[in-house]
């Protein structure tokens, strides 16, 4: 196959993003797709690889394939989207292998769900998330490689916009070390997979809000009293067009979830 460009990669354009940024060997003349190319008529915002076949060089005429890549600014995003797809793949085999092995006959298994990773994004040079399963749901950390891992059940509280939470730490053969902090356990509100990642997403969302931490901050303080006063009152039966009371809300997720 006849490269495309010189320079890095051997001219694979599979190799380089969309805000590849190209010069010419020749001239040193830049591509740069934001701008795009006044001379050709060729509208900001388009890559180098979508370029027509007889582009050439605005400064000295020389073809594509003179030229060599300068910068990438979307080389690492693009390199860290591919690992987090992998780590997530990995985290979602490891759980529905311990589904099928051991929780599919066990009685707080929801079969109206399967298992999930929701809203996943790098973060401390890892990846954070929510894992959704038929028996439970949590905020997950594929921790960055060489990132200290403690002993599977030890403590360690993360820090957010939001709050501090405790997370636990574990290891599985496909995903390795990883950090879970319980969020509902077991599943039996949920009617369906969508309100799961519904409410996953939800999660992921409050948890990156500052104005949240008031409410996380004095949670360890009031934990105790609000559940022995909630015990003590019979939950009233819902009226007619409020809010599904298996959806929580951002109090629920971040005081009581968490």
């Amino acid at each position: 196959m006849t490269p495309r460009f010189e320079g890095s990669y051997l001219g694979a354009t599979d190799k380089i993003s969309p805000q590849a940024i190209m010069e010419c060997k020749i001239c040193w003349t830049p591509y740069d797709p934001a701008e795009g190319d006044d001379t050709r008529q060729v509208l900001p915002g388009t890559p180098f690889v979508a370029l027509p076949e007889d582009w050439s060089c605005p400064g000295c005429s020389a073809p594509k394939a003179q030229f060599l890549v300068r910068e990438d600014p979307g080389a690492e995003s693009a390199r860290r989207a591919a690992e987090m797809a992998e780590a997530t793949r990995r985290l979602v085999s490891d759980f529905a292998e311990i589904f099928h092995s051991k929780m599919r006959d066990v009685p707080l298994v929801n079969h109206a769900l399967h298992v999930e990773a929701v809203g996943f994004v790098p973060h401390d040079e890892g990846f954070l998330g929510v894992l959704v399963a038929p028996w439970f749901m949590n905020l997950v950390l594929l921790p960055r490689h060489g990132r200290p891992a403690l002993k599977a059940g030890e403590k360690e509280t993360l820090s957010f916009p939001s709050g501090d939470y405790e997370f636990l730490h574990n290891s599985r053969p496909e995903t390795g070390p990883y950090l879970a902090c319980s969020l509902f356990s077991p599943m039996s509100d949920f009617t369906s997979q969508l309100q799961a990642t519904d409410v996953a997403r939800a999660v992921m969302a409050e948890l990156f809000k500052a104005e949240n931490r008031a409410e996380t901050d004095r949670a360890a303080d009031i934990r105790a009293a609000r559940e022995a006063e909630l015990a003590a009152l019979e939950p009233p039966e819902p009226e007619a067009g409020t809010e599904d009371p298996a959806t929580p809300t951002r109090r629920a997720l971040l005081t009581g979830g968490l």
